[in-house]
């Protein structure tokens, strides 16, 4: 099993992410999300991040605004050098862009983070942004225990494959279902556009969520799953389990 963050070999440049000519692809085997459609998905990039030998590399991850100065991630998308998962002020530099699904220098909102807190129950993490964000609408928190059978929108900035991945410069979403529910985490599986349609790469931390008008309800986060694309199931981090956690950190 991979997490779908950092854990890769690749090495990436800020650079060669934003420059990239050829339209990258997120949710392995998904779906374009026209604009103006899921504006609260954010896809976060983060540079300098230190390994214990001293050297740095970038990566990025996905996540969702859920208030408009805070963003629900993985937990793994930010740790110390040993990856272990931390909270306080964020570890390395990390920009958020909101409000767009595709990544140009004239589409969307770019915030900063400033700080992050550890769920510590499951793979979840709150990021706090510079200045609140205005003008989208958040996904509300799912409280609500989620069941067998119950389809999930996914939408992420992730890879479109395990090989020589890289984060997306376009937005992509897919149709999973609810497989397998334990105490913190969900088992589910790919239903459309392909049965193997899946989280991959870069996407962690990405919302599975009931849409509801431009908004929804959050249900759970990307946090690991077999090289993608792939048609067995994908861990994710049950939200309702920490609602109440998130509405006490959040306000």
């Amino acid at each position: 099993m991979r997490l779908r963050a950092v854990l890769s070999a690749a090495l990436l440049t800020l650079g060669a992410a934003l420059a990239t000519a050829v339209p990258a692809l997120a949710v392995a085997n998904g779906a374009d999300v026209p604009q103006g459609k899921f504006e609260f998905a954010a896809k976060l990039t983060m540079t300098n991040i230190p390994r214990p030998d001293g050297t740095h590399y970038d990566s990025g991850c996905s996540g969702a605004l859920i208030a408009p100065q805070w963003i629900l991630t993985a937990g793994h998308c930010f740790h110390d050098v040993d990856r272990n998962p931390i909270s306080g002020p964020v570890p390395y530099p990390t920009s958020v862009l909101l409000g767009t699904t595709v990544q140009k220098d004239d589409r969307g909102v770019m915030r900063r983070v400033t700080d992050v807190v550890q769920a510590g129950t499951n793979d979840i993490a709150l990021a706090k942004l510079d200045k609140p964000v205005r003008g989208i609408t958040p996904l509300k928190v799912s409280h609500t225990t989620p069941v067998i059978g119950q389809p999930l929108t996914l939408a992420g900035w992730g890879s479109l494959s395990a090989v020589d991945p890289a984060p997306s410069t376009k937005l992509q979403q897919g149709t999973v279902a609810v497989g397998e529910v334990a105490a913190t985490t969900l088992g589910v599986h790919g239903v459309a556009p392909a049965a193997d349609t899946s989280a991959c790469l870069y996407d962690s931390g990405a919302p599975y969520f009931v849409a509801s008008g431009r908004g929804g309800r959050i249900v759970a986060v990307e946090s690991e799953g077999p090289d993608c694309p792939h048609a067995d199931a994908e861990t994710t981090s049950r939200v309702d389990v920490v609602a109440d956690w998130i509405t006490d950190t959040i306000h």
